[in-house]
C-alpha cells in the first residue's frame, strides 16, 4: 500500500533564510507520526507546505502515491488533508454549529440553510470526541480548551485521510486529553494517518508509532518510538544535553508581599481565597482547567475586581479596581493567550516591550526613541531573546522568544508581584529551560512569583510551595517536593491518601 503522504528533499526559503533544507518525511496509513523540534526548527513551515499554504522551492510531494504539483489549501482539503492549528481559526461571533458548518458545508449562490441538520451534525461530531459543548453556544463564550475541541470536531467532520494536530493538548484538561488520545487511536484504527506535533514528550511515547525530529530546517532522524528514549530525543532536538530542566532554588523566601483573606468575585466564581506570597518565592497554582486559577489572576490584576475579602500588599490593604491600579501597586500579569493578550505581532519588539510604561518612556509630547531602543536592547540581552533587533516585528519571533518579550513588557514596570499564567505553553524544551532559569533568577532577585500551570511536572519542578484550586477556591497546599499523586488527587477532589 502506498504511503498516505511522502515528501522528498523539500526545501523552502524566505529571502536569505532557509526554513527547510531537503526534508524528507513519510506518513503511512494507520500511523501516528510525531514531528518534533524546537521553535524555529521548521515544523510550521513543513506543515504549511503539506497543507498547500506554502509552495516548496524544490523537492517532491506525493499524496496517496501520486505526485502533486501546485498544491493549494483548497486542493489539500480535497485530497483529504486536515490541520488543527495551535492557534484557533474560529469565528468568535458565530455559534459552534455555524463554525463547523463553514468547514463542512458546500455553498452555492442559492444556498438554503437546514438549521436542524446543522445542529444535529455538530452535536454528533462533538459527542464523537466526548465534548460536552452546546452547538448553539457562541464561540467567544467558550474557554480555550473548548475551542480546541471544536477545532478537532471540524477536522473529523471532513473525513480526512491525513490529520495534522499542532499542539492539540496545549490547553486541555487531563480528562479532555484522554478524550483526544481516544480520538487519535480511533482514527489510527480506521487507517487515518496522524501527524502529531507536541512539546510534551510523554504524549509522544503514549501515542506515536514513529517520531521525526527537525533541527535548523533539517531532518536529523526518524525512529520508531520504541527504539528511542526521552534523553535521546531531547539531544536530537536541541543538539545538546539538557540535563537539568528545572533550576534549583538557591534562595530563602523573604518578607510577606501579598496576602489574601477570604478573597472572592461573584462574577467569575472565585470565593474564599486565603493565600500568602513572599518575596523571592515561586508559588505554584495547580488545578484542572476551569478550577478558577486564571480567574484568580484576573482578580489580582483588576480585570474582574474582588467583591469580597481583603487584599494586602506589603502589609497594607489595597483596592485593585482595574489593571492600571494593579500596575501602579506593583502587580504584573503575563496572561495565558500569548497571541491575544501578549505580543502584538504587527508591532515592533520595542513597542511591545514599552507598551505598559508608555507614559514613563514617552513623557509629555516628547518621543524618546533612543531610550526605548536602549531599554529593549537590555531586555533582549538579559532574557536571551533571539531577534534581528528592536525594530523587528513581534511576529518574526519564535514562540519562546515571544513569551520572553511578553515577560519583558511587565518586567519593565518593575513589579513586586509577577503572575505567570501558563508561561511555557506551546514552547519547546530548549526554550522552556531558558524561561525556567529566567523565572528562578527573578525570584532570586526578590520578585514574588505566582505561577499558574497545567503541566504538573512543571509546577512541581518550579514551585517553592504549591496551592491547588478546585471549584473556584484553594483546596490544598503543599511544600516543595510534593507528591504528584497527592496534588492530582486534590485537583480532582479525591480523598488524599493517608500518610504512611
Amino acid at each position: 500500500m502506498a504511503p498516505l503522504l511522502q515528501l522528498r528533499n523539500v526545501t523552502k526559503s524566505f529571502g536569505a533564510v532557509r526554513a527547510l533544507r531537503g526534508v524528507s518525511f513519510t506518513l503511512e496509513p494507520g500511523e501516528v507520526h510525531a514531528l518534533l523540534g524546537e521553535n524555529g526548527a521548521g515544523k510550521s513551515t513543513l506543515i504549511k507546505v503539506i497543507t498547500g499554504a506554502h509552495a516548496p522551492d524544490d523537492g517532491e510531494i506525493q499524496i496517496g502515491g501520486q505526485v502533486i504539483t501546485h498544491l493549494t489549501p483548497a486542493k489539500a482539503r480535497t485530497l483529504g488533508i486536515a490541520c488543527i492549528y495551535q492557534q484557533h481559526a474560529l469565528f468568535p461571533d458565530l455559534s459552534v454549529a455555524e463554525n463547523i458548518a463553514l468547514r463542512l458545508e458546500k455553498t452555492s449562490p442559492v444556498h438554503r440553510v437546514h438549521w436542524a441538520e446543522r445542529q444535529a451534525r455538530a452535536k454528533e461530531l462533538l459527542q464523537r470526541i466526548g465534548a460536552e459543548i452546546d452547538p448553539a453556544a457562541e464561540v467567544r463564550a467558550l474557554s480555550m480548551p473548548e475551542q480546541q475541541l471544536v477545532e478537532i470536531a471540524c477536522a473529523l467532520g471532513t473525513g480526512a485521510k491525513v490529520v495534522i494536530m499542532d499542539e492539540p493538548t496545549a490547553s486541555l484538561t487531563q480528562k479532555e486529553q484522554h478524550l483526544l488520545f481516544a480520538v487519535v487511536r480511533d482514527l489510527r484504527s480506521h487507517g487515518v494517518g496522524v501527524i502529531y506535533i507536541s512539546h510534551r514528550l510523554e504524549e509522544i511515547f503514549a501515542l506515536a508509532d514513529r517520531v521525526t525530529v527537525l533541527r535548523d530546517g533539517q531532518s536529523v532522524g526518524t525512529n520508531p518510538v520504541d527504539d528511542i528514549d526521552e534523553a535521546a530525543l531531547i539531544k536530537m532536538m536541541v543538539g545538546r544535553e539538557v540535563s537539568t530542566i528545572y533550576p534549583p532554588a538557591e534562595t530563602v523566601p523573604g518578607e510577606q508581599v501579598l496576602t489574601l483573606k477570604g478573597v472572592g468575585c461573584l462574577l467569575n466564581g472565585v470565593h474564599g481565597i486565603n493565600l500568602e506570597l513572599r518575596a523571592g518565592e515561586i508559588l505554584g497554582l495547580a488545578g484542572l482547567v476551569g478550577a478558577g486559577r486564571t480567574e484568580l489572576a484576573q482578580i489580582l490584576f483588576g480585570l474582574t475586581p474582588a467583591d469580597a475579602g481583603e487584599i494586602k500588599l506589603g502589609g497594607q490593604v489595597v483596592q485593585i479596581a482595574d489593571p492600571q491600579s494593579a500596575v501602579a501597586q506593583g502587580i504584573a500579569y503575563v496572561p495565558e493567550d500569548r497571541r491575544r493578550h501578549g505580543v502584538i505581532l504587527e508591532m515592533p519588539i520595542a513597542a511591545n516591550v514599552t507598551m505598559a510604561i508608555h507614559s514613563r518612556i514617552f513623557p509629555g509630547t516628547w518621543l524618546r526613541d533612543a531610550a526605548e531602543r536602549t531599554l529593549t536592547l537590555d531586555f533582549i540581552r538579559d532574557l536571551g531573546v533571539k531577534a534581528a533587533g528592536p525594530e523587528a516585528p513581534g511576529g518574526s519571533l519564535s514562540g519562546g522568544n515571544q513569551q520572553k518579550i511578553a515577560l519583558a513588557r511587565w518586567l519593565a514596570t518593575k513589579p513586586r508581584v509577577l503572575i505567570l499564567d501558563e508561561p511555557t505553553q506551546g514552547v519547546d524544551v530548549g526554550a522552556k529551560s531558558e524561561i525556567y532559569k529566567i523565572i528562578r533568577q527573578l525570584a532570586a532577585e526578590g520578585l514574588a512569583v505566582l505561577m499558574i500551570s497545567s503541566d504538573l511536572p512543571e509546577v512541581l519542578g518550579m514551585s517553592d510551595r504549591l496551592a491547588v484550586m478546585r471549584g473556584g477556591t484553594i483546596v490544598a497546599e503543599f511544600p516543595r517536593g510534593a507528591d504528584a499523586h497527592e496534588v492530582m488527587a486534590a485537583a480532582l477532589g479525591q480523598k488524599q491518601r493517608e500518610a504512611a
